[in-house]
């Protein structure tokens, strides 16, 4: 993959992020406060001011994300951002995570 196919995919990728953790705030599903600078994503859990972090890092052409649980890394396999680690789908991973850090 390019370096510009990349970028165009990383930004989607948080885009589709902030969407879902801005409809999650407007259902009254969690209590967020989304902030972005440049490539870096920073979701903000209002009851307990934890935080989760979601970047690309286009030298690994990958998206990373930071949550009390740890920290993962992702690669897109053609179709979903995959964990280098067990797999897991990066969306799937977000929304259980943040259920649980947003208690």
């Amino acid at each position: 993959m390019t370096e510009s196919d990349f970028l165009t995919l990383a930004e989607s990728c948080l885009n589709q992020v902030e969407e879902m953790f801005e409809k999650a705030f407007d259902n009254d599903e969690l209590d967020v406060e989304c902030s972005r600078t440049g490539n870096v994503l920073t979701i903000e859990f209002v009851n307990n001011g934890s935080k989760m972090i979601v970047n690309s890092q286009a030298p690994m052409q990958e998206m990373w994300l930071a949550a009390r649980a740890g920290g993962y890394h992702y690669k897109y396999d053609g179709q979903q951002w995959r964990n280098t680690r067990d797999g897991s789908e990066l969306f799937s991973t977000l929304s259980a995570l943040a259920q649980e850090q947003g208690r």
